[in-house]
This record gives structure tokens, C-alpha cells and sequence, in this order.
């Protein structure tokens, strides 16, 4: 099958291995994390900090990690951020275990995942086509986010099933035991070979950036759609991240399970996604596909704050992962074949930095609004704006023209 081609590369195999196992942990923390912050402090605004904490040191020192994955092997870079992450984690599952956890150890904690995820991200990025042929890198890309998101189905159920059973501490212990878990799967890689890495070799962090930045500055097609996803996380991330277990439990009057549910239902509809897009080895019109999938995300964001039955929330959540997976999917491609290997650390930084700079303005602002206005409207209006802006974006020859 053409999907399964990448896993005949050991190097990839390992990596995905690795990071299957740790995106289970992830949604098993996700899970635990909202709830403990629901039980805790009963505030949205009290959530969307904990997520600005995270949020916030990734933006500041993306640009470096960019400069530091393409001068160093990104695999030891990979290594050290899973033990980082694991350390961290198993300290918050220490805490919990002992009754002594406060918001503000997991202040603490999301400062150092953000740190953290600030070189994970591009590295991962950068990796996958120093280990892998051109024409395996669509469904390399399609088997890592078909993983994610077969963790995120399994997560958020069997997170809600622990937290139900064994408590929050439980879903945080676990999520540490799986960045070692993936720390091992990482570490045979550390024989391949690093040619071109520089190391601190003659580095001007000054010049470094710069080179990164004109590479994004001078194709449309790169600036544009960092812009105007940087707009987008603010009005759907947002809205998912702080406002869903609040619509879960005030709008709809449910618990937990269904909060997983609606998760799992994003996740399978990644997973589909993933799926069609896998098929291919060569993909076309990708400015049309992947801003068509951004307006089909707003109009998924808004019907979870109409007023329909909850089985119209998980079709509303299927069709909006599908359409996140698409857009990323053929954007995750488009810049591992468009961007020069020895800037695409940078270029996979900045993206980062220019996707999320203003998300934890988001975050900030779907807590205010839902504990102002509620859940629901917080959706309405994030969606409306989404399909909006989107629509915008398509004007521009560079995005239509795409290929």
C-alpha cells in the first residue's frame, strides 16, 4: 500500500514508533489537565493561562530552535526534548500523587513545555527528509498524523476512563512513561550520519535569523497563509482548547466521557483525512484543497454553538478534524518540498512563531468571553470569522495558483 511505504524506512519506523506512543501520553494529560483545572478552579480564564503559560515561551524561542535545528542533529535535539518533557511531567505526577499539585506548578510545568516544544517541533519537521526519499514523504506525513490522531481517539476515552477510575495523577504518571518510551525509540538514530551540521561552528544567530526570515518574506504563498493562520488559531484553537469543556458541561449538561468523545470524534476524522490524502505520492492544487479545508473548519467551529443535538457536536467535531488534518497535512508537504533542506529548521520555526503568536491572546480572550457570554457563543463567532478570513486569503493569485 502506498500509505504504509515510509514504514519500510527503519529510521522512520523508529520515530513513529516513538511518537505514537508519546501523543497517547499527550491526550492522556490533555484529559486529565482540563478536568483537574475544572475541579480545581472552575474558571475558563484560569484555563486559557495555563495554555498562555505553554504557549508563550514556544513563540519566543521558536526562532532559536529553527537557527539550533539546522546547526545541530536534529535527532539528539529530539532526544534531549522527550527526556526534558518527561522530567517534567513525572514531577506534576509526583505532585498530584502526593496532594500537593497548585496551579501554579502547572504554570510552571506548561512554561517548560513550550520551551520544550520550541525545538521538538521544527526538528521533527526538518527530519523526516533527511531520513526519507522525496516521494515517501506524503504518506510519512500522512502515517504520523494517521498515529496522532488514532492516539487522540484512544486518548481522550481511555483518559476519561482513568480519570473516572484512578484520578488525574494516574493520566500524568502515564504521560511520563511515554516520553521515555519514546526517548528509547529515538536513540539508535543517534548514529546517523549529521553532514552540514555546523554545530557553533561560525554562528551568527543575527544572520541566521535573518536568512530564515527572508526565505518566508519572499514567497507569498509562505507569509500569506502564516498571516492568516496566525488569525485562525486565534478564532478555532481558541474557542477548542479553553471553551469545549465548559460547552460540554454548562451548554450540553454533560461530563467527562463526553468531553473524550467529542475529542475522539476530531481525532477520527483526522485519521480520515489521513487517510485520503495518504493515497498520494504527488499532490496537486494545494492552495485550493487546503483553503477550501480551513472554510469547512469554520463552518464545523460555528454548528458546535447552534443549538443541535449532541450527535450534531460529533458530526460538527468528525468534519473538523478531517479538514485540520487536510490543511496540515498538504502544508507539512508543500514546505518539506518547497523549502531548501539547510533552512527548512528556520522556515518550520517561523511558521511556528508566525502560526501561534497570537494564539495565546486566544486563549486568553475564549476564556474571557465564555465566562462572559458562554461557551456557545464563543464557537458562533470564532467560526463566522474563520470561514471569513479564509475567503480573503483565496483572493491572492499565489494561494489559487498553488501547486
Amino acid at each position: 500500500m502506498q500509505l504504509i511505504k515510509a514504514l519500510s524506512f527503519r529510521q522512520f519506523t523508529l520515530i513513529w514508533s516513538g511518537q505514537t506512543i508519546s501523543r497517547l501520553g499527550d491526550n492522556l494529560y490533555r484529559i486529565a489537565l482540563s478536568w483537574w483545572v475544572l475541579e480545581k478552579t472552575g474558571s475558563a480564564a484560569v484555563m486559557g493561562t495555563v495554555l498562555i503559560f505553554s504557549m508563550t515561551p514556544m513563540l519566543i524561542f521558536s526562532l532559536f530552535g529553527g537557527v539550533a535545528v539546522d546547526r545541530f542533529s536534529r535527532v539528539k535535539v529530539m532526544l534531549v526534548s522527550d527526556l526534558v518533557r518527561g522530567l517534567v511531567v513525572a514531577t506534576v505526577a509526583g505532585l498530584s500523587f502526593s496532594g500537593r499539585l497548585e496551579i501554579w506548578h502547572i504554570y510552571g510545568a506548561s512554561i517548560f513545555f513550550g520551551l520544550v516544544s520550541a525545538f521538538f517541533q521544527p526538528a521533527y519537521t526538518a527530519v523526516l527528509p533527511e531520513i526519507l526519499p522525496a516521494e515517501a514523504l506524503p504518506n510519512a506525513n500522512s502515517l504520523t498524523s494517521l498515529s496522532t490522531q488514532i492516539a487522540n481517539i484512544a486518548g481522550p476515552a481511555l483518559g476519561a476512563v482513568l480519570v473516572g477510575l484512578g484520578g488525574t495523577s494516574l493520566g500524568f504518571a502515564l504521560d511520563a512513561v511515554s516520553f521515555i518510551a519514546s526517548a528509547v525509540c529515538i536513540f539508535p538514530l543517534l548514529s546517523l550520519p549529521q553532514s552540514g551540521k555546523a554545530g557553533w561552528k561560525g554562528l551568527h544567530l543575527t544572520r541566521e535569523l535573518l536568512t530564515g526570515i527572508r526565505a518566508v518574506t519572499g514567497s507569498a504563498w509562505l507569509w500569506i497563509t502564516i498571516a492568516i493562520a496566525a488569525l485562525i488559531n486565534v478564532t478555532v484553537s481558541g474557542p477548542i482548547s479553553v471553551a469545549l469543556p465548559f460547552l460540554v458541561s454548562d451548554h450540553l449538561g454533560r461530563d467527562v466521557g463526553s468531553l473524550g468523545l467529542i475529542y475522539s470524534f476530531m481525532s477520527a476524522g483526522s485519521v480520515l483525512g489521513a487517510l485520503w490524502l495518504g493515497r498520494y505520492a504527488r499532490l496537486r492544487k494545494r492552495g485550493l484543497i487546503a483553503y477550501g479545508a480551513w472554510i469547512v473548519t469554520g463552518l464545523a467551529i460555528l454548528a458546535f454553538g447552534l443549538p443541535i443535538p449532541f450527535e450534531g457536536v460529533l458530526a460538527a467535531a468528525l468534519v473538523n478534524g478531517f479538514c485540520l488534518s487536510l490543511f496540515g497535512l498538504v502544508w507539512t508537504n508543500t514546505l518539506q518540498e518547497m523549502v531548501p533542506g539547510h533552512l527548512l529548521g528556520r522556515v518550520a520555526s517561523i511558521d511556528n512563531i508566525g502560526s501561534f503568536v497570537l494564539l495565546p491572546v486566544g486563549f486568553g480572550l475564549s476564556g474571557l468571553l465564555t465566562d462572559q457570554f458562554g461557551a456557545a457563543w464563543v464557537f458562533i463567532g470564532g467560526g463566522v470569522i474563520t470561514a471569513v478570513l479564509t475567503a480573503v486569503g483565496l483572493l491572492h493569485p499565489a494561494i489559487r495558483n498553488l501547486d
